[in-house]
């Protein structure tokens, strides 16, 4: 989040226009989701150890080598291709491992584990700014690569732990004919898609591939990853162009960067706040529409932000909008570990925060673009608005859709006698009896579209 303090410079050193800088923090935040899958991938048949020592050295190097940069395509390469690989090997897996780890409380923990992006914005935003003072920009990028080399450290301290989810899958696996008198022993003794297991024949492969991403098949993840890609090109954008935005309606260079803490230190009681708030019972049963809220909100901020043309009405909008934004962002593995189970989390994680790398590439450019046409940055902050409430808007529509569809099922049997149960997994079964040819047939009805296909 700090890069874009790094903005303004960057366009002054190499005299270019909105567009061209902005595809600087596009490529990071594309990199950073598009690899998702690779972190989680890595993190599952290796070791989450590895995965984010590996992304930490990359990242670091990745700001190293920007700092010598004579070209913003040298930048794209350098702080963007790499520095954003390095994140995608760190995140996915340490967000994935707090699912893991927690249950009864999970939102909060996620709120305290993911306060550490608000901390670091807090802290940083001042720094960073300071840093460039100080010995430039390509001497901050410099002392900056040598910072994040404590993902090294971060990585090595990381525990992963074996769930009994994990192994579910063992039994069905072990009752296939192709399975051969080895690899059930082995199998027996440990989990189906542990990177411990030697035999890697074809089939345990496919099967294990497929165990781990059957959750893409599901209409509630689907239309959660529909909603993602709107809500993640209307964040994007003004993280980037906070600072410049204020810094051309006549606020100074330290009262920008101080926008940037606030909104980075309010975004660390969202975090925890809203975490701690939804895992209390009366909103438990209601994460998805808290989420749809908060990300509702953040769009309306968008919505006023060309308004706000002094610092004293710009200070309001970075306490409400990084609330917000803390809160949603708290949410997305709580709603998303809520819609496929705890064991694929980190694979569905993976796959949501993949999703993002579309939006961020392609919406600050396009809103760079927006503000070289226009001369102003009302439509592009207009247009990151609208895509943030219909992202909420479709979400909401679609749990709608999905509890009136319930509502009629439950009627329905109960205008026909039948005798309802509801399975631990949200899935609704019913028990009924019909006449056919003088003889009791019972059968199973299944509303397919709740159950997990697990």
């Amino acid at each position: 989040r700090c890069i874009s303090i790094f903005f303004v410079e960057f366009q002054a050193y190499f005299g270019q226009d909105y567009a061209r800088t902005a595809w600087i923090h596009s490529i990071v935040d594309c990199a950073t989701m598009l690899c998702a899958p690779l972190g989680s991938l890595i993190s599952n048949h290796v070791s989450c150890q590895v995965g984010i020592m590996l992304g930490g050295l990359l990242a670091s190097t990745g700001l190293i080598l920007s700092s010598f940069a004579t070209s913003l395509e040298h930048l794209y390469l350098s702080l963007g291709v790499l520095t954003g690989l390095g994140f995608a090997l760190c995140y996915s897996p340490a967000i994935a491992m707090v699912g893991k780890y927690f249950n009864k409380r999970k939102a909060l923990a996620y709120g305290i584990a993911m306060s550490g992006s608000g901390i670091g914005t807090f802290i940083l935003a001042p720094v960073v700014q300071l840093l460039i003072e100080q010995f430039s920009w390509r001497g901050a990028l410099l002392i900056l690569g040598g910072f994040v080399l404590n993902l090294c450290v971060c990585g090595a301290l990381m525990r992963p732990i074996a769930l009994k989810e994990d192994r579910k899958t063992a039994p069905e696996f072990l009752e296939q004919d192709y399975v051969s008198e080895a690899q059930k022993r082995d199998l027996k003794r440990m989990s189906i898609c542990s990177p411990l297991i030697k035999v890697w024949s074809h089939e345990y492969l496919c099967y294990c591939s497929w165990k781990e991403y059957d959750f893409l098949l599901m209409p509630g993840f689907m239309m959660l990853a529909v909603s993602v890609l709107f809500m993640a090109y209307g964040c994007s954008p003004l993280f980037v162009y906070l600072v410049p935005y204020a810094l051309s309606v006549g606020v100074s260079h330290h009262q920008a960067a101080f926008l940037m803490s606030i909104l980075g230190v309010i975004d660390i009681i969202g975090n925890i706040t809203f975490g701690w708030l939804t895992d209390r019972r009366c909103l438990k049963k209601h994460r998805h529409f808290c989420y749809l809220f908060a990300v509702g909100m953040d769009g309306l901020c968008c919505l006023f932000l060309p308004v706000l043309q002094n610092f004293p009405l710009l200070v309001p909008f970075s306490f409400t909008f990084g609330y917000f934004d803390g809160a949603y962002v708290t949410l997305i593995p709580v709603v998303t570990a809520d819609v496929v189970g705890t064991s694929s989390l980190s694979s569905a994680l993976g796959v949501v925060y993949f999703l993002h790398a579309i939006p961020y590439l392609v919406s600050p450019p396009v809103a760079g673009w927006l503000v070289d046409t226009t001369g102003s940055y009302t439509a592009s902050f207009l247009l990151c608005g609208f895509s943030m409430i219909f992202s909420s808007t479709l979400l909401c529509f679609a749990r709608l859709a999905k509890k009136i569809k319930r509502t009629h099922l439950q009627s329905l049997s109960n205008d026909t006698g039948t005798k309802q149960h509801i399975w631990t997994n949200g899935a609704i079964a019913y028990s009924v009896t019909a006449e056919l040819d003088q003889k009791d047939i019972e059968f199973l009805a299944v509303d397919t579209n709740s159950y997990s296909n697990r």
